[in-house]
């Protein structure tokens, strides 16, 4: 019989059981139909590169099959019904890989990445861990009295705001009457 990978993308809203729900409802398909699944993957909710039936995220599954084509065919049918479904990719290999996918590996890989650095909180570069100050308390040095700005003006012969306002028409009229 030929081996396949399968790969299909569920809804975002759908929670991770109904996920799991709607693989095992794919595997009885195949099951009865004379193939068997060596392993499924679930690889989490991962963002699209674009909208998909206006679903941003999806869940991805993907499951090594051993089937005859007629049961692939079938259980691309069922996913095209079904609405949860977004999106399937079949391709037919020549052997499954016996260790975890690609994209197992990199979120195992990024898992020990995070473990041997500490998490977020123990970061000594300045991260977001357990500070004594607020941000409003941060040092800004001393201000000490400050002299006047010499690049302004004195506003001693200037009206205050609203006079200036009034008394000086720039032809800016917003109220629409002429």
């Amino acid at each position: 019989m030929p081996l396949y990978e399968h790969v299909y993308l569920a809804r975002q809203d759908l929670s991770p059981q109904q996920v799991e729900e709607l693989t095992t409802q794919f595997k009885g398909v195949i099951e009865q139909m004379g193939g068997k699944v060596g392993k499924t993957e679930y690889w989490g909710v991962k963002s699209l590169t674009y909208r998909m039936r206006k679903n941003r995220k999806a869940h991805f599954t993907l499951m090594n099959i051993e089937a005859p084509p007629a049961a692939m065919t079938e259980v691309e049918r069922q996913q095209h019904i079904n609405e949860d479904v977004l999106r399937n990719l079949t391709i037919r290999v020549e052997e499954h890989e016996t260790e975890p996918s690609a994209m197992m590996r990199k979120a195992d890989r990024d898992r020990d990445r995070d473990d041997r650095r500490g998490g977020f909180g123990d970061r000594d570069r300045g991260g977001f861990g357990d500070r004594e100050r607020s941000f409003g308390d941060r040092d800004r040095g001393d201000r000490g009295d400050r002299p006047p700005r010499g690049d302004r003006p004195s506003r001693g012969d200037r009206p205050p705001r609203e006079e200036r306002s009034e008394s000086s028409d720039t032809g800016g009229d917003a109220g629409g009457e002429e």
